[in-house]
């Protein structure tokens, strides 16, 4: 007898009201933004409009540069552009099925065009876990 499981919708396990920074802001606050809130991903809004996303990894990349000071590099200078989006109701196997594929470290969460949530590695650990204990 087979178990049929239901797929949480993504929402389930994103990080709702996330943190988002301004493509015009520094890489300097861009990195003080991500130690005080203790996230790793940033996506990055351009008149309320998503653009890129930035994380610790690119930060990096840019602070190890020689000559190059973070607090004069702007956020859409060094950020991604090609972003990983979903809605809120995108079934959690395909959503990581996708981030495995090409090794996204977030999917972010948009509804009616406004980012309503952050979606990461570690939220899919966190599904993994508790599927675990529901077999």
């Amino acid at each position: 007898m087979s178990k049929h499981r239901i797929i949480p919708p993504i929402r389930k396990y994103m990080s709702t009201s996330p943190h988002t920074i301004g493509a015009d802001q520094t890489m300097a606050h861009a990195h003080a933004v991500m130690r005080k809130e203790r996230i790793r991903h940033l996506p990055v809004l351009s008149a309320q409009k998503l653009v890129g996303i930035i994380s610790e990894g690119d930060l990096h990349m840019v602070e190890t540069l020689h000559d190059v000071d973070p607090a004069n590099v702007r956020v859409d200078e060094a950020m991604t552009q090609e972003v990983y989006v979903v809605a809120p109701d995108a079934p959690l196997d395909e959503v990581v099925q996708e981030m495995a594929r090409h090794k996204y470290g977030s999917a972010i969460v948009v509804d009616n065009h406004k980012v309503v949530g952050v979606f990461t590695t570690v939220d899919a650990c966190q599904a993994f876990a508790d599927m675990l204990r529901a077999s």
